[in-house]
């Protein structure tokens, strides 16, 4: 089994993180933005968040940091198993976003009272920004 390139890990994880940020800012501040306001107004969202907004896109960021950083580790683990290339980068991209998104937002469909449509979103943020950053990871991973 080869050692793991840990320098072609990091800047995978850096450039996956680039893609998926830009893929959770479009998804937030154009996709969802009209559905904020309005669930905002209808009481559904909190109209001050409890963390600043300069707090929470920090933390959200460092957040997408750290599973990018998963995910990049998890596709240079398989690749001796699984064959390197796109397709297993896919796999784990799919595997990681169904993970970090898919439980949470069925619950908030569920018990949250904002339109289906947001928790949609997120968990489409979660899974697409995965697959997008593990397949980025993976183009930059070399031996």
């Amino acid at each position: 089994m080869a050692a793991i390139n840990r320098k072609r890990v990091l800047l995978g994880t850096i450039a996956g993180w680039v893609v998926w940020a830009a893929w959770s800012m479009f998804v937030n501040a154009y996709i969802l933005a009209g559905q904020y306001e309005s669930s905002e107004a209808a009481g559904q969202l909190l109209a001050t968040p409890r963390y600043s907004p300069p707090q929470f896109l920090a933390s959200w960021f460092v957040t997408l940091l750290i599973v990018t950083c998963i995910a990049a580790h998890l596709y240079a683990w398989v690749r001796g198993t699984l064959g390197p290339g796109p397709g297993t980068a896919l796999r784990m991209g799919i595997l990681v976003g169904f993970v970090a998104g898919f439980p949470i937002n069925l619950s908030v469909a569920t018990w949250v009272p904002v339109e289906r449509i947001v928790p949609l979103w997120w968990m489409l943020d979660l899974w697409v920004g995965a697959i997008l950053a593990t397949v980025v990871a993976a183009w930059l991973y070399k031996d």
